[in-house]
């Protein structure tokens, strides 16, 4: 798990919109075409995709006691999920924290 822990706290810290996802969730798709959308530069790991992506999703839930994809940090603030990134999208919070 240190390993696991090591690559997620590099990639919050290294990318101003950081999404943890897996390529065959349609909400993790819906976080990226909003990021799209917003027109911000942003990193998606597929967690699917990785060889460690286990230990990836379980540091994850007991960095943020969030269990499922996708797992939103923008500035280094966890966020949350896509209801969550959509919400703070919609009430200017998402603006605000990448200013």
């Amino acid at each position: 798990m240190a390993a696991a822990k090591q690559i997620v706290e590099k990639l919050i810290v290294e990318n101003t919109l950081m999404i943890f996802s897996k390529s065959t969730c349609p909400y993790c798709t819906s976080a990226k075409d909003l990021a799209k959308k917003l027109n911000v530069q942003f990193m998606a790991l597929e967690i699917n995709k990785e060889a460690n992506g286990s230990d990836i999703q379980a540091y994850l839930k007991e960095k943020t006691k969030q269990s499922t994809v996708p797992n939103i940090f923008i500035k280094g603030k966890h966020v949350g999920g896509f209801d969550d990134f959509e919400q703070a999208h919609k009430d200017g919070t998402v603006q605000k924290l990448l200013a």
